[in-house]
């Protein structure tokens, strides 16, 4: 035991949820918190006679809620008086992803909330429920403290009673504001940043719609751009419209099965790899080169295009950057090389990934659900074919906001890398946040 105690370091002490600060005490949550599950849906309760908007578990995701889309059934007054959602709720998945926590912070709506969530609400002073909002999130995805919390039921779900019996560290008040307040700094960064690539993409999409129809010439003088219509809209008069299979060849990849799987060798991309316009470099299945050899298969090259014969959307493309080792790519991807004498790769790509062929390949889909394109359809597909010059001054120009895309993505990531540092490090009282100024996230 003593052994032990000289692991610990100054000012902490071991507790039953790991190393906390000494001046941070332990509880478990029924004890901070009064816990209240939602009402059941049911096909009733969809009459209409007293309509109310209501959060499901699908609302709810770790650190915000998303009100995109709000369900509603009928809640008697009796039942909103008990279930309206009051400013510093906390809602925690009952099931689903469990134990996945919000904070809801509105208090002109009137929102209830179904079973599957429960409800937490403090009445004490030395609880701000923004700091356990984080905790929740620190516990579950980074310390793996309440994992295997759920019923071993049917549907796993997160009981009530279980809820209550978790245990968690009880900081001082104006510390656990300190805390909340950096993190919430933190999330409002990247949340900024969501906006900004948001409009950056929108940017894109306008730039794309203008360049595509009038060349690259200014907004202001668009109007003297004299066009004509074809069967993809109107384009300056000089360009031409060719079919995809003009500008290069096209060539589908390679049927792999799962038996001709190994351990390394050669990557076998994927659907999952093709992005709207980006390389995801997600899947990570290999066949040795022996095999590769022995099927033919088509090894691919940096600049490739490579197109998804499948929804989401069809028809989407990226391309592909030089990699370091041999790679080749399924079946219901498609290759696409271009002639680098009539047309810009860079061009192709966003065209590929443009209005103009999205729609072309989604029409030319086949199957009961139309979520499939053949390779000779994409050879079909129209593209506007300006002189090589104007497609090389266009693929600059949406370039330059692709990098700004990029950049900004990159900032992105970097946040959330910072505050998932912070959460364990703030959580832990491994970094400590008394001296700052306590006011509330």
């Amino acid at each position: 035991m003593n052994g032990e105690n000289n692991n610990i370091p100054e000012g902490f002490k071991m507790t039953e949820i790991g190393l906390l600060p000494d001046e941070w005490e332990t509880t478990k949550l029924g004890d901070l918190f009064e816990i209240k599950q939602g009402k059941a849906l049911s096909p009733g309760h969809r009459r209409g006679i007293s309509p109310r908007p209501f959060l499901r578990t699908a609302n709810v995701f770790w650190g915000y809620l998303d009100l995109t889309t709000v369900d509603s059934m009928d809640f008697t007054d009796a039942e909103v008086s008990q279930l309206k959602l009051m400013p510093n709720d906390l809602l925690v998945c009952e099931g689903g992803d469990i134990g996945r926590t919000a904070i809801w912070r509105d208090e002109s709506k009137v929102y209830c909330y179904q079973n599957h969530l429960h409800r937490l609400r403090t009445s004490r002073d030395d609880v701000h429920p923004l700091f356990y909002m984080y905790w929740m999130q620190v516990a579950y995805l980074l310390l793996r403290l309440y994992g295997g919390t759920g019923n071993k039921t049917t549907i796993p779900n997160l009981s009530q009673s279980r809820l209550k019996s978790f245990v968690l560290p009880l900081p001082p008040l104006p510390e656990q504001k300190a805390i909340a307040r950096v993190l919430s700094t933190i999330q409002k960064a990247v949340e900024t940043q969501d906006k900004i690539i948001a409009a950056a993409r929108e940017l894109k999409k306008s730039l794309m719609r203008h360049l595509f129809t009038y060349g690259p010439v200014p907004v202001a003088e668009a109007e003297k751009v004299p066009l004509k219509e074809t069967e993809i809209g109107p384009v300056p008069e000089h360009w031409e419209v060719a079919i995809l299979k003009q500008l290069g060849s096209l060539k589908d990849g390679d049927w792999i099965l799962k038996s001709d799987y190994s351990k390394d060798g050669v990557r076998l991309l994927q659907i999952a790899d093709i992005g709207l316009g980006k390389f995801i470099n997600k899947s990570r299945r290999f066949i040795s080169l022996q095999r590769a050899q022995e099927l033919g298969c088509t090894f691919l090259k940096g600049g490739d295009i490579l197109i998804s014969r499948m929804a989401d959307p069809i028809g989407r493309a990226c391309m592909l950057p030089d990699l370091p080792y041999p790679t080749i790519t399924a079946v219901d991807v498609t290759i696409f090389r271009v002639n680098p004498d009539l047309v810009d790769s860079y061009y192709v790509l966003n065209i590929l990934n443009s209005e103009i062929a999205l729609a072309q390949a989604a029409q030319l889909a086949y199957g009961v659900t139309r979520n499939r394109v053949t390779r000779r359809n994409l050879e079909r597909v129209l593209i506007p074919f300006p002189p090589l010059p104007e497609q090389q001054e266009i693929a600059r120009m949406l370039l330059a906001v692709d990098n700004k895309i990029d950049a900004e993505e990159n900032r992105k990531a970097a946040l959330q890398a910072l505050f998932k540092t912070m959460l364990h490090q703030l959580m832990t009282g491994k970094v400590r946040v008394k001296g700052l100024e306590a006011t509330a996230g």
